[in-house]
């Protein structure tokens, strides 16, 4: 069947709310190509949302999950567990940044995991308030929706969301807000909306992801870290995007030297098959009663094993440094671009390979051009490209280029864009 075939079979059975940004079938794909149920042909910049960071279909990821799937496929980790999820929890750990002895948990998505961030620092301090920041994105649950600080498509129509949930600005110098300004703001909260002795958490990305990929300053996160030191406050990192090499280190936090005291992971964390964790400072971590974490797929022995290759190619294949090349050449092409076109591009920045393009209108970066974002959005599979936006008002696009991409690759889908790009500009 055709791609327009597809998409009418999928509009029939699936509700709108599940909607897709391409109307592009994948039949197969292989590190950083795809090909369509047509059999066209694409690059792909967004990796499933920042997921096959290690590239599609591995072979060393399938190896490891074929040989895991022989053996048995789920027992359930809180009632027959494996030693597969044993040694994932153990090698994560020994990467996670910080000297803290340490604990994991493994759930399913990243919403849970954030979820099970607010459930452990609520169990550990024996508070209620949660403090996250404008402009983030934390999942599609109740209460990971209450911490995302962006109404539309993420929160519109579904509130009541729970309470004591508090935002906050995130620094953006592109946008003149500053570092001191966001925290004088939680300074604020603390004298208008809670006392800090009620605060159990502040959450926070290191990169915005959904946001507009603005990079946290170091001094804001060390900020950060003295006010939850000061108050007792946990703080948890938020690194479902940003994790697993994307931005040249293992996790972006380490840019900054700061030690979390929860750190989210998912996404990257098992190349495409589902999988997420926790994990954190031991006291803090074994603050819940046993039986209060988990779930019935949490630790799944597939994801696990899949985890387990994920952590040997980013090793073997060194792509945390590949992560900071493959940065520095969309920087340098896209910043071309930029030069050509100053009253459209507004900003082109990167922490390793999180790359974006913020577009706006006459060189205004307070003038966000979201209508040029989507129509490059939407017409990017006529090029050959799969991209997504992201942004506070979804005028930023962004690259999430898989890590084991070839400088080859990478230069023909750079071509691809700026040929889409001049055309609609």
């Amino acid at each position: 069947m055709n791609n327009e075939q597809l998409q009418s079979r999928k509009t029939n059975v699936f509700a709108r709310g599940q909607s897709n940004a391409y109307p592009v079938y994948v039949e197969r794909a292989k590190n950083a190509e795809i090909w369509d149920a047509e059999g066209k042909r694409y690059i792909d910049f967004a990796t499933g949302i920042a997921v096959c960071n290690t590239g599609h279909s591995h072979p060393k990821v399938v190896a490891a999950v074929n040989k895991q799937l022989t053996n048995f496929s789920h027992t359930c980790f809180t009632v027959t567990p494996y030693e597969v999820a044993v040694e994932l929890a153990e090698k994560l750990i020994a990467v996670a940044p910080g000297k803290s002895e340490k604990k994991a948990i493994f759930v399913t998505t990243g919403a849970e995991a954030v979820e099970n961030c607010v459930k452990i620092a609520r169990a550990y301090t024996g508070r209620r308030g949660v403090i996250a920041f404008n402009g983030s994105f934390h999942g599609r649950t109740n209460m990971t929706m209450a911490l995302t600080g962006k109404i539309t498509p993420y929160k519109n129509q579904f509130g009541p969301f729970p309470s004591d949930i508090f935002h906050a600005p995130f620094p953006v110098e592109q946008h003149g807000i500053t570092v001191k300004q966001s925290l004088k703001a939680i300074e604020n909260l603390f004298k208008v909306d809670i006392a800090p002795c009620d605060v159990a958490a502040i959450i926070v990305e290191p990169v915005q992801g959904e946001g507009g990929f603005y990079i946290a300053p170091t001094e804001f996160l060390q900020g950060l870290r003295k006010i939850c030191d000061e108050h007792g406050i946990v703080l948890v990192i938020d690194e479902i995007q940003s994790g697993f090499g994307r931005t040249g280190k293992m996790f972006s936090i380490e840019h900054t030297g700061v030690e979390p005291d929860l750190m989210t992971m998912a996404k990257g964390i098992a190349g495409g098959f589902p999988l997420s964790g926790v994990i954190g400072k031991s006291e803090i971590m074994d603050a819940p009663l046993p039986g209060g974490l988990g779930g019935t797929y949490g630790g799944s022995p597939v994801g696990c094993a899949a985890g387990l290759a994920v952590l040997d190619v980013i090793a073997e294949e060194n792509l945390l440094a590949r992560a900071n090349a493959l940065g520095e050449l969309f920087n340098q092409r896209l910043s071309k671009l930029q030069a050509r076109f100053p009253q459209l591009i507004g900003d082109v920045r990167n922490q390793g390979a999180m790359i974006a393009i913020e577009l706006c209108k006459e060189g205004d970066m307070e003038q966000p051009n979201s209508e040029l974002t989507q129509a490059i959005i939407g017409k990017a599979a006529q090029f050959g490209l799969v991209l997504l936006s992201c942004g506070f008002y979804a005028n930023v696009i962004r690259f999430l280029p898989a890590l084991t991409m070839s400088d080859d690759i990478a230069h023909e889908g750079l071509d691809k864009f700026e040929a889409l790009f001049t055309e609609l500009a």
